[in-house]
């Protein structure tokens, strides 16, 4: 597929436009993953910008973006296709009604037409490519799932029974992302390249914060960075704040008309910020110590 990606130079300036920051490594390693055709599997916390990456790339190179969403459970049926069941016996009653004088088995065979086929995401990234597939949280699913990905990944094609073979006419730019709950298989990992996506350093964070939210100010912006990056450090919060709870805190702030982080306006809007009632009662006891002269 020719997405008119240059070099890992031109990956992150067009990042850059949609509001997504790479840096080098990042950048190359989606480069090559364009030009090999591989699909680039993206690790880190949770918060880091892994699915927003595979959201920018999207946008970028102006592709449709096919989710999977992945969670306990999941099989392949979720992720290939289902068939319309509701619409296959309102066809029935048609033929019935109509009175057509067709035989059980090509009544049967009518049933098992396109047009009553529901392509679930890998189907669907398939026939729409080319196309973006974000198989998200695939850490989240078990061994047999990862099978069937990493047979899909390798051959490009699905084998729907009563229809044939699916092939994808150009292979899609696929980023699988996973936060780390369980290691996922060396066949899999191998399929793909690797990247590690870690919470960025301050001043990367803040160029964040002013691309994403460009209505906060530096001042601001700076302030809440610098409590954020502080809070990372800790080592007894259930979920430490990623960028996304950065970027929340960042508009919360702003909207409440906030031009210098103030110890009240930081208690009242832990919210944006943590999702825990434990991590809550603990960020408050530490911005007592930061935000108290």
């Amino acid at each position: 597929m020719d997405t008119g990606l240059g070099s890992a130079a031109d990956v992150a300036a067009r990042l850059r436009a949609t509001g997504y920051l790479a840096d080098d490594e990042l950048a190359t390693i989606v480069f090559l993953a364009d030009r090999m055709q591989r699909p680039l599997l993206l690790e880190g916390e949770p918060g880091t910008g892994k699915t927003a990456l595979a959201e920018a790339l999207a946008a970028t190179l102006d592709l449709p973006l096919v989710r999977l969403q992945c969670y306990e459970g999941i099989d392949a049926t979720q992720a290939l296709y289902d068939w319309d069941f509701p619409r296959q016996i309102l066809h029935l009653r048609a033929l019935e009604a109509a009175g057509a004088g067709s035989s059980a088995e090509e009544a049967e065979k009518s049933l098992y037409d396109e047009r009553f086929l529901l392509a679930r995401p890998v189907l669907a990234a398939l026939q729409r490519a080319p196309a973006v597939l974000l198989v998200d949280e695939v850490d989240r699913a078990d061994d047999e799932f990862e099978a069937f990905l990493l047979e899909v990944l390798s051959t490009w094609q699905v084998t729907i029974p009563e229809l044939g073979t699916v092939s994808a006419a150009t292979p899609p730019f696929v980023v699988l992302t996973s936060n780390r709950t369980r290691e996922l298989h060396d066949a899999l990992k191998r399929r793909c390249l690797y990247h590690w996506i870690d919470h960025p350093g301050l001043e990367r964070e803040v160029e964040i914060v002013r691309s994403r939210a460009p209505e906060v100010s530096e001042t601001l912006a700076r302030q809440v960075v610098g409590v954020v990056q502080q809070l990372r450090h800790r080592d007894d919060l259930l979920k430490p704040p990623g960028v996304a709870e950065t970027l929340d805190w960042a508009r919360a702030l702003h909207h409440l008309g906030t031009s210098d982080l103030d110890l009240a306006t930081a208690a009242a809007t832990l919210g944006a910020l943590v999702k825990y009632r434990e991590d809550a009662d603990r960020v408050r006891q530490a911005l007592d110590r930061m935000l108290t002269p």
